[in-house]
C-alpha cells in the first residue's frame, strides 16, 4: 500500500472534518498544521450551543448562509480557545478561502493554504494580494 503524501493526508482530514458541518448547503473543513502535526480543526457550523441550520433553517443574506461560522475561522477559534498559537501553521481546506477567512488566516500568522483541487473556489484575487499563498493539491 502506498502511503499518502502529507498534503493528501491533511486534506483527507479536512474532508473528514467537513462531515461534521451543521449546514447542509455546504460542508467545508479546515485543518491547521504545524511541523506535520494537527493543532486544530474546524468545519462550518453554528456557534456552540446555538441552533443549527439543519435543525431550524438557514439564515440567508445575498444567497449565503450567515448562521454558520466558516471552517477556517472555527479552526483558528478552536486554537485560540485552547491557547495554541497558529503562527506559522499551514491551513488545509476543502475549499478556497473567502475574503473574510483569508484575513482571519493572515491575521493569525498563517501564510499558506493548501486546498483540495476538486474544491469550490471563491477565486477572490484579494486572497493572494493580502499575502496568502494558495496551493491546489
Amino acid at each position: 500500500m502506498l502511503r499518502p503524501s502529507w498534503n493528501k493526508y491533511f486534506l483527507d482530514l479536512a474532508k473528514l472534518a467537513a462531515t461534521r458541518s451543521t449546514c447542509g448547503r455546504k460542508q467545508v473543513g479546515c485543518v491547521l498544521v504545524r511541523d506535520k502535526r494537527v493543532i486544530a480543526t474546524g468545519y462550518n457550523g453554528s456557534l456552540p450551543d446555538k441552533p443549527h441550520c439543519d435543525d431550524v433553517g438557514h439564515m440567508l443574506e445575498h444567497g449565503r448562509c450567515t448562521r454558520t461560522v466558516h471552517a477556517e475561522a472555527n479552526a483558528v477559534l478552536q486554537a485560540a480557545r485552547f491557547g495554541i498559537s497558529t503562527d506559522g501553521c499551514v491551513a488545509f481546506c476543502t475549499t478556497y478561502p473567502c475574503w473574510s477567512c483569508a484575513k482571519i488566516l493572515v491575521g493569525a500568522g498563517i501564510a499558506e493554504v493548501v486546498v483540495a483541487a476538486t474544491g469550490d473556489y471563491y477565486n477572490d484575487p484579494r486572497v493572494t494580494e493580502v499575502g496568502l499563498t494558495v496551493i491546489r493539491a
